[in-house]
């Protein structure tokens, strides 16, 4: 009799976690990604502002699982799924399942205004992150040599979009490294002249933190001499700057971390979606009438009790991709399944700039620097392999004694 064929798409927190579970389950394993590796997003940002190299915060899929015999990867993008057939189409090849696990993750949103993103990258994958250290990196390089007075105002105006986690810790990271790392580097110009501004549409900066964190996040960050800008929406976005409600500002470099949009899995899937992409899941996170399919992670809408819906973060598909294993084992076994999921929540954080971060626990709130260091501390955790864990805390370490930072490369070309 043939073994039970459990695919799993995408390599993320909530692919990984169910492929870990599932490692020596009497099944066939396929984990499908279109990269090579796992990345560690949250600390994308430190990569964009030259704080990490990719290689701190990524590791290769197949190395992480290779202790798992019957677990295979296959390298590829996935471009449908025929529910009636049971088959997942990669752009060269198909994949039959009995049992499907979608953990797709989520993708850039400018809420109907694409034609911004060239202007402002996002940043949710290596590409985009050593696209913006490029960018950055660049404009002090071009305000060094510039010959007039606005030029340089423009090449050292920094604009990040959107007041979440992603945003208060890019512009925090950014007015670091104008302030700190990059001070004594230059001749002509002075890095600290640099004007970080963020943006953000609602009344205050991390909105889904209590507002006494909220107002201590942005206290912090004016210490860092960002300035915050609350209450309107960015009406454009171009080349030459910003506009936020009426007023233009010249900028050289903006970073969008305003929104976020599912992958196309319930396109995919043949299915309507909630708002943002998200495919709508059951209790056990099936989709409805389509027990053998499994949506995690930013993929999927699942409301709680009160009516809203579990955030996408890493925690949440962490805790997803192990209860679908479970699942998945307890139907292999013939067993009962685990009652429907329950997202356990230990709290949120957000860094801003060193010695500087907030912390909900529910229970406990934290701010300053005890909190920076626990998130510090259960970031790294976080980490896949000892070396990753190894490197980046030594990395800190020197970063914080030496106020140097490991990683300021002008890479690749610039986009046309």
């Amino acid at each position: 009799m043939a073994r039970p064929r459990i695919v799993i798409v995408g390599a993320g927190f909530g692919g990984l976690s169910a492929a870990h579970n599932l490692a020596g389950a009497d099944a066939d394993v396929t984990v499908i990604d279109r990269r090579n590796y796992h990345l560690f997003q949250p600390l994308l940002y430190q990569v964009a502002t030259a704080g990490l190299s990719p290689a701190q915060i990524a590791s290769p899929i197949r190395a992480i699982l290779r202790r798992a015999p019957n677990v295979r990867v296959v390298l590829g993008k996935v471009s449908g799924v025929d529910r009636q057939r049971r088959i997942v189409r990669l752009e060269d090849r198909e994949i039959a399942y009995d049992q499907l696990v979608l953990a797709t993750g989520s993708r850039h949103s400018y809420f109907g205004h694409d034609e911004w993103e060239k202007a402002a990258p996002g940043l949710k994958k290596i590409d985009d992150a050593t696209s913006i250290r490029r960018r950055i990196l660049t404009a002090f390089e071009h305000a060094e040599a510039a010959d007039d007075a606005d030029s340089r105002r423009r090449l050292l105006t920094f604009v990040v979009i959107g007041a979440g986690p992603t945003g208060v810790e890019m512009a925090g990271a950014i007015a670091e490294l104008a302030h700190v790392a990059l001070r004594h580097d230059f001749r002509t110009i002075d890095p600290r002249d640099a004007r970080v501004i963020l943006v953000e549409a609602g009344p205050r900066v991390l909105a889904a933190f209590p507002p006494v964190l909220s107002a201590s996040a942005r206290a912090a960050l004016e210490r860092l001499k960002v300035e915050v800008r609350l209450g309107t929406p960015v009406s454009n976005c171009d080349e030459s700057g910003v506009t936020v409600g009426a007023d233009h500002i010249p900028a050289a470099t903006i970073v969008w971390a305003a929104g976020v949009a599912a992958s196309p899995a319930a396109r995919w899937l043949g299915i309507e979606s909630d708002r943002v992409g998200r495919v709508p899941v059951g209790p056990d996170l099936t989709l409805p009438g389509h027990p053998e399919i499994f949506v995690i992670g930013d993929t999927a809408s699942v409301a709680r009790g009160d009516g809203t819906q579990l955030p996408g973060l890493a925690p949440v598909a962490k805790q997803q991709g192990a209860y679908v294993a479970r699942v998945v084992r307890a139907r292999l076994a013939g067993r009962q399944p685990p009652p429907p999921f329950r997202y356990r929540d230990y709290g949120t954080m957000a860094t801003i700039g060193r010695r500087s971060a907030v912390a909900d626990f529910g229970w406990l709130r934290l701010d300053g620097t005890l909190a920076w260091l626990m998130w510090g501390l259960i970031h790294v955790s976080f980490l896949i392999g000892f070396r990753n864990r190894a490197i980046v805390m030594l990395d800190w370490i020197w970063s914080y004694v030496t106020f140097q930072s490991g990683a300021r490369l002008i890479t690749g070309s610039e986009p046309d």
